[in-house]
């Protein structure tokens, strides 16, 4: 079963809490505050591996969490990091937002990396506040959440040359010959039920990836068959490399098999129709191949269309077809693309970091800083209220609120919380 869509869950690692703790040592009567920072969180990370074919391992798992971090220790020790989770997917996956279908990160390359969930920061510990005034504090901060998020993970083939063509052509036969890929062979008239990849090599150091692309039909462009989920593999490709059974063994005409074909690329994304196509003409050991070859050759060569003979069956005209793939590669750009996709790569709406407002005559503080700062703070710890109320004095809000009218008896809301303003 070829699995090319997974639907997956991913929690990165809490960060632990920074520890409260005092120096406890023989004749250090007034030792100073010792508590560590605490760890910070795993991440999630997604990398590229080119031994691997298809989505199948997220189809039984679809949940992820990475290690938490430790919490800080006594001594000023520091807790240990949460290990990041490393997740492989095959070359050719594209990572999106499943609530905004964005595209976050496109694996292109064998070991590519990309974090796609980050672990929580660690909390300091109590040694991080102390000040020349305040040189016991007596509380410290607690570990951040990792971030959470649900992903789509989708599978497109990269290949320099995919086969196209109706069922029974010899795709998979010419692939197996060409390469060393070793497809299902059988003379069935619906479709392959995956994509088969193969090297080709030419001779040291020339080499290329072919693709046989299943799932063609007449109607797939409309999604009949399986034509929507390995029509979005063609994107991938760099050629075309359209087959065709010249003999018409299936009681077609080849003439017709191959326009059909492209009316289905054009149904599904018109850009498919401006990519590079040959033609081979399959099956030229059949008698009957001559009846078709004359009339189908005059008619694509009239629209440009560079044809290749071959027969699967006898292994005539392949090692010439590589030859011609080689070339055709060779003088056609590594336009690397996916066309029903966004461009702009997933980026996370910027939020400003302070937002002020009045809101029903009460006055509200707002933002991801506010939010982060109120997490961390511990308000029934009068030096932990008393850091608070300095940090916003510190970054200009208590300034700001007073300039918009908050005095003194007022209620003003930080984050979720509400309070009453006092000097």
């Amino acid at each position: 079963m070829f699995i090319d869509v997974a639907k997956i869950e991913l929690k990165a690692g809490r960060g632990g809490d920074g520890a409260i703790a005092f120096r406890r040592e023989k004749f250090e009567p007034l030792g100073g505050p010792a508590g560590g920072d605490g760890g910070n969180g795993g991440s999630i990370i997604v990398k590229g591996d080119s031994g691997l074919r298809t989505l199948m391992d997220f189809r039984y798992k679809r949940h992820y969490k990475a290690e938490s971090g430790e919490n800080g220790k006594n001594k000023k020790q520091y807790g240990k990091s949460g290990k990041d989770l490393v997740l492989k997917v095959p070359v050719g996956t594209l990572i999106k937002d499943y609530k905004s279908g964005k595209v976050m990160y496109d694996i292109k390359n064998d070991g590519d990396e990309y974090i796609i969930v980050k672990g929580g920061r660690g909390g300091r510990g109590n040694v991080k506040f102390a000040t020349s005034v305040r040189q016991a504090p007596r509380f410290a901060e607690p570990g951040k959440p990792g971030d959470e998020r649900t992903v789509l993970l989708e599978l497109k083939l990269i290949a320099d040359i995919g086969l196209i063509g109706m069922p029974n052509v010899g795709k998979s036969s010419l692939l197996s010959i060409l390469s060393n890929a070793k497809p299902k062979i059988a003379n069935y008239h619906f479709t392959t039920l995956s994509p088969n990849l193969g090297v080709v090599e030419i001779e040291h150091g020339k080499s290329f990836v072919i693709a046989d692309i299943p799932g063609l039909i007449e109607g797939a462009g409309e999604g009949a068959g399986l034509g929507h989920d390995f029509l979005r593999h063609i994107e991938r490709t760099r050629i075309l490399a359209h087959v065709l059974d010249i003999s018409g063994s299936e009681g077609r005409d080849p003439l017709e098999d191959f326009y059909k074909i492209n009316d289905e690329l054009k149904e599904y994304n018109p850009e498919l129709a401006k990519k590079k196509q040959i033609v081979i003409f399959n099956k030229m050991d059949i008698p009957d191949s001559e009846l078709y070859e004359e009339i189908v050759r005059e008619e694509l060569e009239k629209e440009g269309y560079t044809i290749v003979e071959t027969s699967a069956a006898t292994g005539e005209g392949v090692k010439e077809l590589s030859y011609k793939l080689w070339e055709i590669i060779e003088d056609t750009d590594n336009e690397y693309e996916t066309f029903d996709e966004e461009y702009d790569f997933y980026e996370e709406e910027k939020e400003e970091d302070i937002i002020i407002s009045v809101k029903n005559d009460i006055i509200h503080v707002e933002g991801p800083f506010i939010d982060d700062l109120v997490y961390r703070t511990n308000f029934e710890n009068y030096e932990a209220l008393n850091f608070f109320y300095n940090t916003l004095k510190r970054r200009g809000i208590i300034d700001q609120l007073k300039e918009i009218g908050l005095n003194e008896g007022d209620t003003v809301v930080v984050g979720d919380m509400e309070f009453e303003f006092r000097e």
